[in-house]
């Protein structure tokens, strides 16, 4: 499919308005593996609530960065069946 065959509602599938690009995967991952090892460390130092407080933080923080793809997929959704 060429660029000029693409209209505004199809920009997410000819690639020409992808707001989703590779870095927020690989946020979230370095987000994961940061977490994880804080967690580790603050529960074998004997520091539960702290750990529990780091993953909830690493969560509300993913949560955040992911919302609104999520409601750009709702959105798309409900143009595509004209809700």
């Amino acid at each position: 499919m060429t660029d000029s065959a693409c209209d505004s509602s199809y920009e997410n599938v000819c690639g020409m308005g992808s707001n989703m690009d590779v870095n927020i995967i690989f946020k979230i991952a370095a987000v994961g593996i940061l977490v994880s090892v804080i967690s580790q460390i603050l529960k074998h130092s004997g520091r539960e609530e702290h750990a529990f407080l780091t993953s909830l933080a690493g969560l509300i923080l993913v949560l955040y960065w992911i919302v609104p793809y999520i409601y750009e997929l709702f959105e798309t959704i409900k143009s595509l069946f004209s809700l």
